[in-house]
């Protein structure tokens, strides 16, 4: 049992620094692809170092946390026998499908920030932080999940972020409103 509780921490401390890392990189995005519409010379300085900000941040913090994370979790899944016993649970199996979409997720931010790296713009500052959202939603689902243990309850939490960040972009919009009338 104390191996698995260090397991477990392991785990926990990985996965933290896993999500900080996605939800840093995705903000550095929406910098670069701001940078990209700025005049010269200011996007050639602000592009330079957001490419070694976002290189330092993916390979040095994103990926190694990833790794481990996943590392420690197949350890405590397959070595322990609490592990064995979790992985008999519901909630284990949609909590794992998760994982794999959080892995799609990671992957697909891994293609962004290799065009990003070559100059290469496909999405808008708006998109980007859009896509930032969806680390949020896989974050609270597996919260849920786990602190839950149930199959079927986190909807609720994931729902409650859903509505929170509708609110927030209808917040900023409105706010967004106001502010352009103040400047006419």
């Amino acid at each position: 049992m104390e191996l698995y509780n260090y397991l477990k921490s392991l785990h926990l401390i990985f996965v933290i620094t896993w999500f900080a890392g996605l939800f840093y990189i995705v903000r550095l995005f929406v910098y670069q692809i701001e940078a990209a519409d700025k005049p010269s010379p200011e996007k050639e300085i602000l592009q330079k170092q957001y490419k070694i900000m976002t290189y330092r941040l993916w390979y040095i913090i994103t990926w190694p946390s990833a790794v481990l994370a996943s590392i420690f979790a197949f350890w405590m899944l397959l070595f322990t026998p609490m592990g064995n016993a979790w992985l008999q649970m519901p909630w284990m199996h949609v909590k794992l499908g998760f994982v794999f979409v959080l892995y799609l997720y990671h992957g697909k931010c891994h293609q962004i920030f290799k065009q990003l790296q070559n100059d290469e713009v496909k999405y808008t500052s708006n998109f980007m932080r859009l896509w930032n959202e969806g680390a949020t939603i896989i974050l609270f689902a597996v919260v849920f999940l786990v602190v839950l243990k149930n199959a079927v309850n986190w909807i609720y939490g994931v729902i409650g972020i859903i509505a929170f960040s509708v609110l927030i972009m209808l917040g900023f919009k409105f706010y967004k409103r106001i502010r352009e009338k103040s400047k006419h």
